[in-house]
């Protein structure tokens, strides 16, 4: 997703009476409101695919798979977010009783565009890493088969480990399951100008 400019400054509360009333997406950062414009179809299909393994392998299971649509907040710095997918697991903690915005993400998925893999990378994961819950972020490239884990270690440590091959499994710490790369790039095409990384 690709974020417009910022929109009137709004405290949290009117953010989100305003937010709840719009028909597109909207993040709040800094006091600040942006718009969420659509995105490519590769990063649909990734998106689905990624929802569909993990909500088949959490059934059963006390975890939910949200996609797009659910809206996160990070309490200690005040940011609401839309990640592209998100897991809950045992009780999910909401803001309130209208039951849209999660406080306990134990995972996110982001996928990454030209526009917004600097803000993922960067300023995004800062705010995420103060979530107490999260265990693992999950940053998945749209131009190569690629996905890059970050994994809660002890305290705040967070560990890197990078996946580029299709037979590649990436296990998150916080939930029962696995992504599998070639699940995950399903019917994805890259392109004349595609290149595997160590090609």
């Amino acid at each position: 997703m690709t974020m417009a400019q910022p929109l009137d400054h709004l405290t949290p509360q009117d953010y989100l009476d305003w937010e709840r009333q719009q028909e597109t997406r909207h993040e709040y950062v800094n006091g600040e409101i942006h718009a969420m414009t659509g995105a490519s179809r590769r990063h649909n299909l990734i998106c689905v695919n990624i929802a569909a393994s993990l909500h088949a392998q959490m059934r059963g299971r006390p975890c939910e798979v949200y996609s797009n649509d659910m809206r996160v907040k990070v309490s200690e710095t005040g940011m609401y977010t839309y990640p592209d997918i998100v897991v809950a697991c045992g009780e999910p903690s909401f803001e309130d009783a209208h039951i849209d915005t999660l406080l306990d993400p134990v995972l996110i998925v982001e996928v990454l565009s030209e526009s917004t893999e600097g803000y993922d990378r960067g300023a995004k994961f800062m705010h995420y890493r103060n979530l107490a819950s999260l265990r693992d972020y999950l940053l998945v490239a749209q131009d190569s088969n690629r996905i890059e884990h970050y994994g809660r270690q002890d305290g705040n440590r967070w560990l890197l480990t990078e996946y580029n091959s299709l037979d590649a499994r990436v296990v998150p710490t916080g939930i029962d399951g696995v992504l599998l790369l070639s699940d995950v790039y399903e019917r994805v095409e890259f392109g004349a100008d595609h290149k595997q990384a160590g090609d």
